[in-house]
């Protein structure tokens, strides 16, 4: 479950201390941040703790993660000359501590216990980076990619170089698995999504040979767009039934999702019908990764997550004998 150490009284006292970024230069600590949500809940994967805009920093771009705003652009990208500017590092020289951290997880975790590593998408962190802060409208990013193409494209393809390196660089360190994050795309429609977003994140999925998933968030209406993009498993996030949209991208390959983590903050009798909900919707099929259909909510009981692992897993183990 992405995000799900952010509930442990662990993570929160390390973060009274230090910064996102600091956490992840720091390698022992990034580990432990990490390890900490499948030591206490038992989950099957270890979720490699960053910041989709953490590679960005490499490129030449000053980001400020802001407390209850999220990522702040000193100077956002906006013209030709901006993109220009940018460069597309070496994860050997710009986050060697990323890397030592996937190689200490890897060697904390059990055989059978995978280590997810993740990007950003290319819509997301772009719309970032041009914006200069987190939005909901997108109207400049919007604006760049009708209005100004040339720059739009530029930058994606830059960011598109360094993420693909960023990811292989994570496998090579031990990374069982990738994820392709872009939290937002569902702000585009299909045809713009096609246009601008898919040759991107299709280089990108492509660039790495373990299994990998796409995901993103309000985006029922471009299932079969990203599906057709790429991913051995796509994402699906709470607004869309799961086996609806598993017929949509296809039974030849797996999904991932989908509870409402805000359903985390109400009583759990109404967790456990929900979560029981979707693992009748797999039907027990092969290939159903049970997880939130987004990030775990700060709020949440950490007691309430450890009962929902329990019972998936359960339940789980029930139909597969």
């Amino acid at each position: 479950m992405r995000q799900a150490g952010r509930s442990l009284p662990g993570y929160r006292e390390i973060r009274k201390r230090y910064g996102l970024f600091e956490v992840c230069r720091q390698p022992e600590l990034c580990a432990e941040v990490t390890l900490e949500p499948v030591r206490v809940h038992g989950v099957d994967a270890a979720v490699m703790f960053a910041d989709i805009v953490l590679p960005v920093l490499g490129m030449g771009i000053e980001v400020e993660l802001v407390e209850g705003v999220g990522p702040v652009v000193e100077e956002p990208v906006r013209t030709l000359a901006d993109v220009e500017r940018l460069r597309v590092p070496d994860p050997q020289e710009s986050v060697p501590f990323v890397l030592e951290a996937v190689q200490i997880v890897r060697h904390e975790l059990e055989p059978d216990q995978a280590l997810v590593g993740f990007c950003g998408g290319p819509f997301t962190v772009a719309g970032y980076l041009i914006e200069g802060k987190p939005t909901r409208d997108f109207a400049l990013t919007k604006r760049c990619m009708y209005g100004a193409p040339e720059v739009w494209h530029g930058l994606c393809d830059r960011l598109t170089d360094t993420f693909a390196a960023y990811l292989q660089a994570k496998v090579d360190a031990g990374a069982d698995a990738v994820q392709l994050f872009d939290s937002w795309v569902g702000a585009l429609s299909q045809d713009d999504y096609e246009e601008f977003v898919a040759p991107y994140s299709k280089r990108i999925l492509d660039a790495v040979d373990v299994p990998t998933i796409h995901f993103g968030t309000g985006n029922s209406h471009l299932l079969e767009a990203m599906a057709e993009v790429g991913g051995d498993v796509i994402g699906l996030d709470w607004r869309v039934r799961l086996d609806e949209a598993w017929a949509r991208v296809g039974h030849d390959r797996g999904v991932q999702g989908n509870l409402d983590p805000a359903l985390l903050l109400g009583p759990f009798e109404r967790v456990r019908a929900a979560a029981l909900g979707i693992l009748d919707a797999a039907g027990g099929r092969p290939g159903h990764i049970f997880n939130l259909g987004h990030g775990v909510m700060p709020d949440t009981d950490p007691a309430d997550l450890g009962r929902l692992v329990e019972l998936v897993h359960e339940r789980t183990a029930t139909v597969a004998a």
